[in-house]
C-alpha cells in the first residue's frame, strides 16, 4: 500500500542529515510563522527526566504475578541505567505533523492516497478524528522519525523519538511499580465510546483518567484531556499506542545492556523489520495485562496508526 512511497520513505528513515536532503529545511533565520509556534509550542511542552536506575520490564504485581500475561516480551525484568532528558508532555497532535508535512513539501505524496483522510489531514473541527489536537497517527515510523529529526535541525537540540528504557521510565514516572501510567497508577478508563453508545460526539466531557478504546474505532480524545501521571506526562496510557525507536526483539530484555539501553543494532528480521511500540492500551488492546505500562509488541515500520512523542537527548533541561 505504501510502496509508492518507498524512495521518500527510505529517505526519512535514517537521519536529520538526509532528511534535509530530501526536504530541504529552513534556515533559523527564515522560519514561517506556523513552523515557529510549534517549535515554541514543543520546547514549551519539554519535561525534564532526571535519569537514574530502575528495572525495566514486568516487575510483577504484589502477589509475584505478572502483569502481562499473554505474552512473555516484557520478561524478565532487567536492571538498567538511562541518563537524563527530556520528553513531551503530549503525544504529537495532528496540527503540529501538518506543519512538518508542509513545510518539507511531504503532503503531496499522500494527497491521492486514502492514507491521507486517514493518516495525514488536519482538521479545525472538533467533530473529526482528525481534529488538529488529537494524537496524529503517523503513516508510518519514517515519519514519526523524521518529525523528531526535522525539530532538531529547527531548533540546534537533539530531538529523537525516545528509546524503549526513555519511553517506560518516563511512563513510570522514573521506573515505580504502576501498572497504569496515570495520576493514580491505576486505571479509570473513560465511559466514552463504550458500548452500547460507540457514537463519536467530542461535546461529552471527559470522565476517568484515560482513554483505552477498540483500535477498530480511530476517534481518540485531545492530547492532555486526562490528568498527567506524576511527572506531568499527558496519555502515556492511552489514546494512542507510541513508536519507539527500538528495533523489535521479543527476548531483548535477556540481552539488554545495563547502561542506556537501544534495542538491537538491526531488524532481528530484515524481511520484516519491525520496531517496538509501546501503551498498547492505546489500541484498546487491555486484556491479559496488554494496556498496562508493561506491555510491547513490534510492528513493522510501514504500519500506519501509531502516535508518538519525541525526546532531548540532553541531560540538562530544555531552557
Amino acid at each position: 500500500m505504501l510502496k509508492a512511497h518507498r524512495a521518500n520513505f527510505i529517505c526519512l528513515l535514517t537521519t536529520s542529515t538526509l532528511i534535509a536532503g530530501c526536504g530541504g529545511l529552513l534556515s533559523s533565520t527564515s522560519k514561517p510563522k506556523a513552523v515557529q509556534q510549534v517549535i515554541d509550542q514543543v520546547l514549551e511542552n519539554q519535561v525534564f527526566v532526571q535519569g537514574g536506575t530502575f528495572m525495566l520490564g514486568d516487575v510483577g504485581r504484589p502477589n509475584g504475578a505478572p502483569y502481562v500475561t499473554l505474552t512473555d516480551f516484557s520478561r524478565p525484568a532487567v536492571e538498567v541505567r538511562v541518563e537524563s532528558y527530556s520528553i513531551s508532555r503530549y503525544e504529537t497532535t495532528w496540527g503540529e505533523m501538518k506543519v512538518y508535512y508542509e513545510t518539507l513539501g511531504r503532503t503531496h505524496l499522500y494527497k491521492d492516497d486514502f492514507i491521507y483522510k486517514k493518516y495525514v489531514k488536519a482538521t479545525d473541527d472538533p467533530l473529526s478524528p482528525n481534529y488538529y489536537r488529537k494524537p496524529a497517527r503517523a503513516p508510518n515510523y519514517g515519519e514519526a522519525e523524521g518529525y523528531c529529526a526535522w525539530l532538531a535541525e529547527q531548533t540546534g537540540l537533539p530531538f529523537a523519538i525516545p528509546t524503549e528504557a526513555q519511553w517506560e521510565y518516563a511512563a513510570r514516572s522514573r521506573g515505580g511499580n504502576i501498572p497504569y501510567a496515570t495520576d493514580t497508577g491505576e486505571e479509570d478508563n473513560d465511559t466514552y465510546l463504550q458500548r452500547p453508545k460507540e457514537y463519536i460526539d467530542p461535546s461529552i466531557p471527559p470522565s476517568g483518567n484515560m482513554l483505552s478504546q477498540s483500535s477498530l474505532i480511530f476517534e481518540r480524545r485531545p492530547v492532555g484531556s486526562y490528568p498527567p501521571n506524576p511527572i506531568g506526562l499527558y496519555d502515556m496510557t492511552g489514546n494512542v499506542a507510541e513508536w519507539t525507536q527500538d528495533w523489535f526483539q521479543e527476548d531483548y530484555y535477556k540481552y539488554a545492556p545495563s547502561d542506556n539501553p537501544k534495542g538491537p543494532e538491526k531488524p532481528v528480521n530484515p524481511d520484516k523489520p519491525e520496531k517496538t511500540v509501546r501503551d498498547w492500551a492505546g489500541h484498546g488492546d487491555h486484556m491479559g495485562g496488554g494496556g498496562t505500562i508493561f506491555a510491547r509488541s513490534g510492528e513493522n515500520i510501514s504500519s500506519g496508526g501509531h502516535g508518538f512523542r519525541c525526546v532531548v537527548n540532553n541531560p540538562e533541561p530544555v531552557s
